[in-house]
């Protein structure tokens, strides 16, 4: 999951770095993603595993790291399954 979490931020987010060379831990915002960015990771992530962001999830904090993106599609896996 990393891999794909990796591969719509270098897609979607016009980051000066790839993502491979990003620790998971990483500020995004520090290094340049925008809201419309991650919006757009959003919506990459949520066509290629078929689930939805719910509302409460769409917080800046939420999508600032790799790790954090991570964690939000592992608790969603989880309450589908």
């Amino acid at each position: 999951m990393i891999d794909l979490v990796r591969q719509a931020i270098d897609e979607h987010a016009r980051l000066p770095v790839p993502a491979r060379n990003l620790a998971t831990n990483s500020d995004l915002y520090e290094i340049g993603l925008t809201s419309f960015a991650a919006v757009r990771i959003m919506l990459a992530l949520e066509d290629a595993l078929g689930v939805q962001f719910p509302e409460h999830m769409l917080r800046r904090r939420n999508f600032a790291s790799i790790g954090a993106i991570v964690a939000c599609l592992r608790e969603l896996e989880r309450k589908a399954a």
